[in-house]
Order: structure tokens, then C-alpha cells, then sequence
């Protein structure tokens, strides 16, 4: 949403610096990444690559403000989120970004409707404007004839497709996609993407997609490879697939 008066924000969207992460556990440390720095331009479509382990989703739940980094900054616009409490922290996500992952963890006894309704009723909206918003978002992705059916009826490919319906619900200006490709046929994943290119253009999204695919990766204006703890411009050698984490569907 731009400020007051219609003047369009400036500087990049998203500005990382010195970035780290490191887990205890049992009195040992596992560092993750350290002193990462790098900026997402507004509207920006950045694929971030690795190898399995490399902290990839690491990285993507920290800039979602999913999970707290051990040092470093994090800024959207000119706010800090690693600074933010965790009641103002959970307010941000729900309006200022858009999750898709690879297990949509959808509610299956739930319509495909009320699931796209459901961050839009968390946030407290009435139900009588959160359902023709969530129509609106389902007709967005071409699933507006499947709004009443349950989650769990829909095939592997619809129910990614209510995922990313649900993921904009909230008109976030920020997308990010952890491998949303990962438990498809490579058929219907190329739609996904081809529908996720559909819509970082229509609504100039700023977009971060995690990947294994290098030629989904390349889709993108730019590409991160996360090694050894840092990152570096470019796809690199090929990449080892990553491990299915559910079905596949056709």
C-alpha cells in the first residue's frame, strides 16, 4: 500500500544485514549462515538456490518473521521486523506477506473458500467482506468453480493453487515461496510456476522462491546460491534433489 498522498516508498523492499543464525541444542552450536547482506529490490521476482541443508528455508521463515535470527537486521522499508514484538511480529505477517510451501497444510474438512477466508478472519474482518474477497482470490488462480468444495477433494495441483489464493488474501506487497513445486508432477508444477509468473507480474509482487529446479530458478530476475554458510550470485553447479517431503499428484 503506498504512503499518504500517493507517493510510491523508495529503497528496496527488503534489506538483510549481517545475517546470522545458529542453533543450540544440548550445549552445542550449529551455525547456519553468518554476516549475510544482501537487498530485494520492489517487485523484484529472487530465486534462492543450495543444496539440501544449506538453511535455504532457514533464510525464508527468518524474512517471513517466522522465526528470530541470533544477530543481524532484517528490514522492510525502513522497519526493523527483528525489533518487533511477537503480537506485532504476527500482525506483519498477516498483512504484509504471503506464505506458499511445499505441504500446503490446508483444512481438509474446510472449503476451499473458507480456508482462503481463514487470515482474513483471523485478522478480524467481518465474514461478510472476507468472503467476496477470498472469491475474489480464488477466481484469481482459476479455482472460483471449486470454492465450496472441502480441501481434501481437491487434486494436488488445485490445492496449491488455494494456497496461493490464500497466500495474497491479505494483498501482502511480499511473496515467499519455499519450494512450492516440491510434491508435484512436473506437469502440473510447471503450471504452478507458470500461474506464480502470472501473478508477480499482475501484481507487482516483490517475490523470494526457494528452488532445487534450476530452470525455475532462471524464471526469475536474479538468482542467490546458498553455500557454505554464503551467498553468491548465480545457480552454480547443478543441485542435488531435494528429498520428497510428501505425495505426488497428478
Amino acid at each position: 500500500m503506498s504512503p499518504e498522498g500517493g507517493a510510491k516508498p523508495e529503497g528496496p523492499a527488503i534489506r538483510v544485514m549481517n545475517l546470522t543464525m545458529v542453533y543450540r541444542s544440548g550445549g552445542g552450536e550449529l551455525p547456519v549462515f553468518s554476516g549475510l547482506n544482501f537487498e530485494v529490490a520492489r517487485g523484484e521476482r529472487l530465486a534462492l538456490v543450495g543444496e539440501s541443508g544449506a538453511g535455504k528455508s532457514t533464510l525464508l521463515h527468518l524474512i517471513g518473521g517466522l522465526d528470530r535470527p541470533t544477530g543481524g537486521e532484517i528490514y522492510f522499508g525502513q522497519n526493523d521486523i527483528c525489533k518487533l514484538s511477537a503480537a506485532e511480529l504476527a500482525e506483519f505477517r498477516n498483512r504484509e506477506v504471503g506464505f506458499v510451501w511445499q505441504i500446503h497444510s490446508l483444512l481438509a474438512e474446510f472449503s476451499a473458500l473458507e480456508n482462503v477466508m481463514m487470515p482474513l478472519l483471523i485478522r478480524g474482518d467481518a465474514k461478510e467482506t472476507a468472503e467476496p474477497l477470498a472469491l475474489a482470490r480464488l477466481k484469481e488462480v482459476g479455482l472460483h468453480n471449486r470454492a465450496s468444495h472441502r480441501a481434501g477433494e481437491l487434486s494436488g495441483g488445485e490445492q496449491q493453487r488455494v494456497v496461493l489464493a490464500r497466500a495474497l488474501a491479505g494483498d501482502p506487497a511480499v511473496l515467499l515461496a519455499d519450494e512450492p513445486t516440491g510434491s508435484l508432477d512436473f506437469r502440473t508444477g510447471e503450471m504452478i510456476m507458470d500461474l506464480l509468473d502470472d501473478l508477480h507480474r499482475a501484481r507487482g509482487l516483490t517475490l523470494i522462491h526457494v528452488t532445487h529446479n534450476l530452470n525455475f530458478a532462471r524464471r526469475g530476475d536474479r538468482v542467490l546460491r546458498l553455500e557454505r554458510g554464503q551467498l553468491e550470485e548465480g545457480c552454480g553447479e547443478a543441485i542435488s534433489p531435494e528429498p520428497r517431503k510428501g505425495p505426488t499428484y497428478v
